[in-house]
C-alpha cells in the first residue's frame, strides 16, 4: 500500500470525542499534496493514525449543509 501524505490545514471543530482520546473532527485536509478538501473523520490524540472518514468539495458540502437542514427539520 502507498503512503499517503496529509496535511490538515485547518481544524472546524470536534463533533465527539471518545474515552481513548481519539475524536471525530471536521478539518480542511490536503490528502497527498492535493488542494485541500472538508474532512470528517475520526482523529487519535496526536493525528498520527486516523479512522474511516469522508471528503467532500465546497460544493458538496454546502449540498451536506442543505440535506441535514432538511433532515433536522423533518425528525
Amino acid at each position: 500500500m502507498a503512503d499517503i501524505s496529509y496535511n490538515i490545514e485547518k481544524t472546524f471543530g470536534v463533533l465527539s470525542e471518545e474515552k481513548s482520546g481519539w475524536k471525530k473532527e471536521i478539518n480542511l485536509v490536503s490528502w497527498n499534496n492535493r488542494n485541500p478538501k472538508i474532512d470528517i473523520r475520526d482523529w487519535s490524540p496526536g493525528h498520527e493514525k486516523m479512522g474511516k472518514g469522508v471528503t467532500l468539495t465546497k460544493e458538496e458540502a454546502v449540498k451536506l449543509v442543505e440535506f441535514l437542514a432538511a433532515a433536522v427539520d423533518g425528525c
